[in-house]
């Protein structure tokens, strides 16, 4: 647990696996429901790879540049000048957020934005956005959980979501009521400040509480970006597809390799790259004969 604010009330709680050496990580940013851990798949792959990667928890922030400053103060403290950024959902909005926060001197080497959006307004909450830190526990629960799937699941996605209840009933009010503000307060993505990262989109094509309106506005937002879809995943995907979803943060991780940007150790690269490559390879292929 790291306190970089003036504010001693302000923790990230972080989980920081893989090789000390690297400078340049992949940094997990959770949705509303989530803590550090529901990371945990990626976290003992990755790191089983060769990869550092870092899994946080924020601490309660209610506007985005105070969350933005937070974090710039957080990888200072850790002592990393550029991260590559791995953002599910709000997660993934804050990502964006940070990038573009510190275009003028970039902090954020690449992007992997899971399941996120580029604009609060889709959520059509703005207008009670401020009303958040007065509701009670149970109700912002509530609020949270009516994003979650129901109906029959196949038995991974049912754990994932059995999972993610469970970190749900772990935050408290003030925290839940502040990542429900940043998720719904009136804020977008400038696109232009950001246009020279590398971005992977990863989005799931069954129910998940993306609409389909703000998944083409991601691409419209990042033409150029690679993408990265999943036939079925839900909302979290990481938890119940975590194979796939490791899949592709190796593919997009890739084009550092041999790089100051390399999220993996040097002696680690010959064989794992080339099983990934085996792999996607497989897949294109595969796809290619459907």
């Amino acid at each position: 647990q790291i306190i970089v604010d003036d504010d001693d009330s302000k923790v990230w709680s972080l989980y920081d696996a893989g090789p000390r050496s690297i400078r340049c990580p992949l940094i997990f940013l959770p949705p509303v429901s989530g803590t550090a851990d529901v990371f945990f798949q990626q976290i003992l792959a990755l790191t089983g790879w060769g990869y550092r990667v870092i899994a946080l928890q924020y601490p309660v922030y209610w506007d985005h540049l105070e969350f933005c400053d937070g974090f710039r103060k957080l990888l200072d403290h850790l002592q990393l000048d550029k991260v590559h950024l791995f953002g599910a959902s709000l997660g993934g909005f804050l990502a964006q957020k940070f990038a573009e926060y510190t275009h003028k001197s970039p902090r954020v080497q690449s992007l992997i934005l899971c399941n996120a959006f580029s604009d609060t307004s889709i959520f059509n909450q703005t207008w009670t956005a401020n009303s958040f830190w007065l509701m009670p526990a149970f109700m912002l629960k509530k609020i949270v959980l009516g994003n979650f799937a129901s109906g029959p699941l196949d038995p991974e996605m049912a754990d994932g979501i059995d999972f993610m209840v469970d970190r749900l009933e772990s935050l408290g009010q003030s925290e839940l009521a502040s990542r429900l503000t940043l998720n719904c307060q009136n804020s977008y993505v400038e696109p232009h400040k950001i246009r020279d990262i590398p971005v992977t989109i990863m989005d799931v094509f069954d129910q998940s509480a993306l609409s389909t309106e703000a998944k083409e506005e991601m691409y419209k937002l990042y033409p150029t970006a690679r993408r990265a879809h999943l036939k079925t995943g839900g909302n979290f995907p990481y938890l119940c597809r975590s194979a796939e979803v490791n899949l592709y943060i190796q593919i997009h991780l890739l084009q550092f390799h041999g790089t100051r940007y390399a999220a993996i150790d040097p002696s680690m690269v010959s064989a794992e790259e080339l099983e990934v490559q085996k792999i996607s390879l497989h897949t294109s292929n595969e796809q290619e004969g459907q």
